[in-house]
């Protein structure tokens, strides 16, 4: 049976993303050294990592961040290729976009000259390096409490820090929502390629593509209704429920002591 590169292509692509998510609440549950914090702690403290990111004036402060990211993940067990290699596809593919035009844009002296008379400026260089840093080291954050949260426990804690119930909801449904979606287009492609004789031509896989998509989106206004309803049927009522209890201890108060310092420092002195 001759399979279609292009269905090939795209049930790589869906199985990726699934196990992924997988790895993600596999993650959560290792031995390591943030998995044994108190979930609000560690929703705060990221909060506050992230204020002194977005605050940080010089290069020096963001890199250390980083490096603090860096180490949090290698403590907690977790891979640290393939948490780079998560947080560098993000940075190069949205935000090297929009940085790059800054390295000619931007007024200052020549830093480098390229062929066809193209300047990079050293201000202009300075701030897709402060973009770039700055991006990458909130995406590490939020990457890393994610990574080390089970997502109940995520929403719980947010919920009781008092973020406002319907983004509480809206967070939940789209968790759930999105892997139902995948999983759907999964099945949709497998079928497809379960009938399929020969290769598909261009032509005809751009067919399939819009196709899919049309299905697909009428599917999903389907859904949208019977994930509510499903999640409303096991008791969920605006708030999230999970089994672990939480307990805040004396490392958890350290914790966000740490994470204040820094800020402060941050403030202080950038």
């Amino acid at each position: 049976m001759a399979q279609s590169t292009f269905v090939e292509r795209s049930l790589s692509e869906i199985n990726r993303t699934l196990e992924q998510s997988l790895f993600a609440e596999k993650a959560a549950r290792q031995k390591g050294l943030l998995q044994l914090f108190d979930a609000r702690a560690k929703a705060i403290a990221t909060l506050l990592l992230l204020i002194a990111a977005g605050s940080a004036k010089r290069l020096e402060w963001l890199a250390f961040l980083f490096a603090l990211t860096l180490l949090g993940v290698v403590l907690s067990r977790l891979h640290l290729g393939n948490f780079l290699k998560r947080v560098c596809l993000v940075v190069l593919l949205f935000t090297s976009l929009i940085a790059l035009p800054a390295l000619f844009l931007t007024p200052g002296a020549p830093l480098w000259t390229l062929p066809g008379g193209l300047i990079i400026t050293r201000s202009g260089a300075t701030s897709a390096a402060f973009l770039l840093l700055r991006v990458t080291t909130s995406i590490s954050l939020a990457s890393l409490l994610v990574l080390t949260t089970p997502w109940n426990d995520i929403l719980r804690a947010l919920g009781m820090l008092h973020l406002p119930d319907v983004i509480v909801l809206i967070l939940a449904m789209t968790y759930r929502y999105i892997h139902l979606l995948l999983h759907e287009a999964q099945d949709m492609f497998t079928s497809r390629q379960s009938r399929l004789l020969r290769r598909l031509t261009r032509t005809e896989e751009r067919e399939l593509l819009g196709n899919t998509g049309g299905v697909l989106l009428s599917k999903s206004l389907q859904l949208s209704g019977e994930v509510y309803l499903a999640m409303q049927s096991r008791g969920y009522h605006h708030y999230p429920r999970t089994l672990n209890e939480f307990h805040f201890h004396w490392h958890d108060g350290l914790l966000l002591v740490f994470s204040l310092l820094i800020l402060s420092a941050v403030l202080v002195f950038a």
